[in-house]
Formats: structure tokens, sequence, C-alpha cells
């Protein structure tokens, strides 16, 4: 099982923002501590969905709603589309330099993370919205079901050290506590239809399908259970849900004082899912043609359910089960890289920096007006790794101000321009990110849209 594109490209190796930590470890930092605002450190929200748009259905263009599904959804899309959204939200946040070591510097917090994914199950869809009368022969493909949800809660501890002059490496440690899990990915067979022999239709049936749950059944009975969802979303994520390990990596390499390549991979762990687990599955193979009356047999027992028969028939050639054994979950790999070249020297660094750190070594970015460059992001994906390629551009004003513009090609949009701003008043920091901004003014008509916040407190400065 894997989850959503999370890809944060505005963000990464916007090394003015603590935040940037979080998707390279191995990022340089240039301050001596940092605090973020509990819950709004870090709000991040994405939606994204490739083929189709909610406009292309519901848009009044006085065309037929039933037509624009046929042709827009149900003969467009292939299974490799999907729809998915996210959220995360940071709970704590926080950095501090080493005393003794000022080389390495710390991090650690805590954040909440849903998401959900769907991919268009055409065959599936067809099926359900055409029927099989006219579709003799063709085999509908159960694949086309790939679907899942989860809801986590994630501590995490970091260590960021410069190791020399020009290189920087990072890692952290993450522990994950699931409050909810929903997959049915990995499925397989196929319903067909055909002309019978002792009926006028044949229905055969291949089947390897699995849904698996876990901590959603205690959630939907919290109530009648006599307790309350917020304390039990609480308990489960607090380390009273299912537990999980996974840990992150990062580099910084500054190939001269003006070039930098970063690289980083993230989420490499698992859940193991024990809580109020429930899996349901449908497997076996097998033909029936219907109802079959012989007469006049049949009139022998007026009373008899052929229906019911044929019903019973079918739960014992393919029988659909219920179990409530543990299962493993695997975290998405994500990776990210990047090339920066800086120019336009400003003289001093951006952030005075005294952290006993040499003034000429590691990234020295912040003292350059300008940076440009590409990043590349991979993640991997139930129908294949998806990928996504960057060229940007950053501009620092000073003290203050630092604006990074982003272009994105990606499987939603080839299209999406983002725009990242960073403020510094004295201590404190705010950062406010989009990305796809060309579809903001019509967000129904748009394929993918992300937003990012944050506030925190910064210490440029050794006490």
């Amino acid at each position: 099982m894997t989850i959503h594109a999370q890809n944060k490209e505005v963000l990464y190796d916007f090394i003015e923002i603590p935040q940037a930590l979080m998707v390279n470890p191995g990022m340089n930092t240039s301050y001596n501590w940092y605090a973020g605002v509990p819950f709004i450190s870090g709000i991040y929200a994405q939606g994204a969905t490739s083929g189709l748009t909610v406009n292309d259905i519901f848009a009044a263009d006085g065309l037929d709603i039933n037509q624009k599904v046929r042709d827009r959804a149900l003969n467009s899309l292939s299974k490799r589309d999907e729809v998915n959204g996210i959220f995360q939200v940071e709970i704590l946040n926080g950095g501090f330099r080493g005393q003794k070591d000022p080389a390495n510097f710390f991090s650690f917090g805590m954040y909440l993370e849903g998401y959900a994914l769907n991919y268009w199950p055409k065959d599936l869809a067809i099926l359900a919205y055409e029927g099989n009368a006219d579709r003799l022969g063709q085999r509908f493909d159960l694949n086309d079901l790939n679907a899942s949800g989860q809801f986590i809660n994630v501590l995490h501890f970091g260590i960021n050290r410069q190791i020399k002059n020009n290189l920087t490496l990072g890692a952290r440690l993450k522990l994950y506590s699931g409050i909810v899990d929903i997959n049915s990915t990995n499925n397989s067979g196929y319903f067909e239809t055909t002309v019978g022999q002792n009926n006028l239709l044949r229905n055969t049936l291949v089947s390897d399908m699995r849904l698996r749950t876990s901590g959603l059944d205690a959630l939907l009975d919290a109530n009648d259970n006599g307790e309350s969802l917020g304390s039990l979303l609480t308990k489960r994520g607090l380390f009273g849900g299912d537990p999980g390990l996974g840990f992150d990596l990062g580099v910084t390499y500054n190939i001269n004082k003006q070039t930098v390549i970063t690289g980083s991979l993230l989420d490499i762990g698992l859940l193991y899912h024990t809580t109020d687990v429930t899996t349901y599955t449908l497997n076996g193979s097998d033909s029936v043609e219907g109802v079959e009356i012989i007469l006049p047999e049949a009139l022998s027992d007026p009373n008899a359910d052929f229906w019911e028969d044929l019903v019973n028939e079918i739960e014992e050639l393919i029988p659909f089960e219920e179990n409530s054994k543990n299962y493993v979950s695997f975290r998405p790999i994500k990776f990210y890289s990047s090339i920066r070249y800086n120019f336009g020297k400003q003289g001093e660094p951006t952030a005075d920096c005294d952290c006993d750190i040499q003034t000429d070594s590691g990234d020295r970015s912040l003292y350059y007006l300008n940076s440009v460059g590409g990043q590349f992001y991979a993640i991997n994906r139930p129908r294949g790794p998806q990928f996504a390629v960057t060229a940007f551009y950053q501009r620092r004003f000073a003290k203050v101000l630092a604006l990074k513009a982003t272009y994105t090609v990606n499987k939603f949009t080839a299209s999406n321009i983002g725009l990242g701003i960073n403020l510094q008043a004295g201590p404190v920091n705010l950062y406010i990110m989009g990305d796809n901004l060309l579809a903001y003014g019509n967000i129904a008509d748009g394929n993918y849209a992300s937003f990012q916040l944050g506030l925190n407190i910064i210490s440029w400065e050794r006490n």
C-alpha cells in the first residue's frame, strides 16, 4: 500500500524556512534554534485529479450531464487516472544547535497526516453505468479497483551534521501511530458474460480481491460504545494505535562556493496494523448461467426460491470471507534531488549567524541575492512510480524577504506555476506557498492545487 503524491517543490531547498528540513534532513542550517508555533507552524493541503476536473462534468455549458459522463469519464479516463487529497498539520516542531559541537543540529516534532486516493475503476465504472447486456465476451478487469486512505500521527527526531566544509548529512527517525487505514489494492480477476448452454447467458467470475481496514469499525461505533470520537482519536494518535517505524535521509554537497546539489529519501518505513482489523476477501472462480428452471420437475416444489438458491450457489463457489488477521503496510518512498546555482553576492549572510561554524563553509546560499536551478521528485505508487520535474528561481531581499518561483511538470499538469514567500521580521518567521496558481481563478477547472503556511520563531545568533 502506498499513498498519494506529496511533492513539496516550493518548500524543498528553501533553506530560510526550518520546515524545509522535513523534506531534506541534510539541508544546511544557519540558525541556532527555532520553535514552530503549535498547530500553525506547518499546515499543508493538496488536492489533485488527472484526466478530469469537476468543471468537466458540472459546468453549466448546456450539455447533457449523462453525455458528459459518458464522453469525458467513461470513454476518456484510464485506470491510471486518479483523484487524491492530503492534509498535514504540525502539532510541534522545533530544533536547536548542539552546544558542545555546533556542527550538529537537532530537530524534533509531531504532525498529523491524512490522505485519500482512488484510481479510476474504468471497467467497473462501465459495468455499473452501462451494464453488460451489450458487452458479451468483454472481460471487466477487477484490477481496476485500487483505492486507499489513511490517517496517522508521526513523532520524529532528526540530526543534521556538517561533516566537511562542503558536505552536510542528515537523518530522521519517525515513530508512526496509525489511527485509521483503509485499502483495497493489488486486486485481480475479471467478470465476463458469454452465451450460455443451458440458459441465455453465462456469467463467469474469476476473483482475487481484498479490502483491509484498521481502526475503522471502532470509530464508526464510538458513540454507540459510550466513547467520544475525540478521545478515541487522541488515544490512537498518541501511540495507542497501529505502531510503525520509519526514517528519512538527506544530503547537501557544495560543488563549489556557488553550486550546490542536494538529495533526500523520505518515509522508508512501515506500519503494523493490529487495532480493530477487518479484512474482507472474495477469492475463487466459477461460472453460473442464472436461474435454471427445469420443467416439469420444478412444478413438484412450487415454494422453491430459485433466486435464493442462485445466491447460495454463487457464495458457495466463490466465498466472501471476513477475518481479523493483522497486516503490514509500507509507507511510500519519496525521492528528491536538486542542483542550484547562486549568484549576485550581497557581501554578508542574510542571517547573522554566530554559531561557531566556519563562516566560509557549508552552504553559502544566504550570501547571494539569487538562486536558480532544477529539482527532481519521484514517489512509489501502486500503478508504478510517478515523477515531477521543477525549474525554480529564488530572490532574496536583504534579511527580510525571500521569494521562490517554480515551474513544475507532473502527471496532473504541465503548467504548474508555484510561488513561495518567506518573511523574516526579527525573530518571527512567516511563510506562505501555493502551487498551480494559474488554476486559482477557477479551482473547479483545475487538476491540481496545494497550499502551505507556517509561523516560527527563529534565533539566528548563539545564546
